[in-house]
């Protein structure tokens, strides 16, 4: 006869097969057979008295218990998983390959100290980093962590803020006095040029642009490599929208200047990883470390 006490591999299982999406999914990340998936899921409703998962043979959702339950135990695993670990931190070195997504922007001197910073304090660790603006898949990508601009990830991803990340509008100096120099106002004045990402709709960046400087917004550019991106602002092509890593050292010495645009608060860097059991120490130690340096 079961027992009524909740147990943990089968609340493990029911993470993994809504972090998976499917049973077989599950079955795989657990390395378990699959009857046995549906085994432990089956024994976790009984006991709970309650369905968690709507199941057909074409799809998968959490019921309301579910969503609830799955929020709950996630804490919990988190809380179990750093626990192990932080036990595990006095008995052995971090160490194996981390692989890493990150922003194109993330290309900076000030980023690849921060990585030789963490070389030196754990020299075990070997780091494969994936630089590409657009979001990648964790899971199926192979990938441990993810430096992204968002607090909102998927809901099976664990998002840990790291910093405040400033964006400018920014541009050769002299640009707006030329542009002014062309003659016309309102309509009829010059348009500004602008060098716009690819992967993010116009109007969510230029709108506010285009207020501030009372003139027609001209995207002569788009690229979905930030750091052509900032090239080309350098080179005269445009203004650009910036990240503050990348635009630091030319402003501070006028090869660029902030144009007077409010880009509003600044946005939020954050580490995002997947919720797995006994969480890698090769992981840990570097959103730790990331998180101390960053943050302070």
């Amino acid at each position: 006869m079961d027992s009524p006490e909740l147990d943990l591999t089968a609340l493990r299982v029911f993470h993994a097969i809504v972090e998976a999406g499917s049973f077989s999914a599950a079955a795989d990340r657990l390395g378990m057979a699959p009857p046995m998936v549906s085994k432990h899921m089956a024994r976790l409703e009984r006991v709970l008295g309650a369905r968690l998962l709507n199941r057909t043979s074409r799809s998968m959702s959490l019921t309301e218990a579910g969503a609830a339950f799955h929020a709950q135990g996630r804490q919990a695993l988190e809380l179990l998983d750093a626990a192990a670990a932080a036990v595990g931190q006095g008995q052995q070195q971090p160490q194996g390959e981390l692989r890493i997504s990150a922003p194109v922007w993330c290309a900076t001197p000030r980023f690849a100290a921060l990585l030789a910073d963490y070389r030196r304090a754990c020299p075990a660790v070997r780091l494969d980093l994936h630089l590409d603006n657009h979001m990648v898949d964790l899971v199926s990508g192979g990938f441990d962590v993810a430096l992204r601009m968002t607090a909102e990830p998927a809901p099976q991803l664990i998002a840990r803020p790291l910093c405040a990340m400033a964006f400018h509008w920014v541009a050769v100096p002299g640009l707006l006095a030329d542009l002014a120099s062309a003659g016309g106002g309102g309509q009829d004045a010059a348009p500004m040029p602008v060098i716009l990402p690819n992967y993010v709709p116009a109007e969510r960046l230029t709108a506010g642009l285009q207020q501030a400087l009372g003139r027609r917004i001209d995207p002569v550019m788009r690229s979905s490599d930030t750091t052509l991106s900032h090239h080309a602002a350098q080179a005269g092509i445009g203004a650009a929208f910036m990240p503050a890593w990348l635009v630091e050292h030319d402003l501070a010495h006028g090869r660029l200047v902030r144009l007077p645009v409010d880009t509003g608060a600044a946005r939020t860097l954050h580490a995002v990883y997947a919720s797995r059991r006994q969480m890698p120490l090769k992981l840990r130690s570097f959103i730790d470390f990331l998180a101390q340096r960053l943050g302070g």
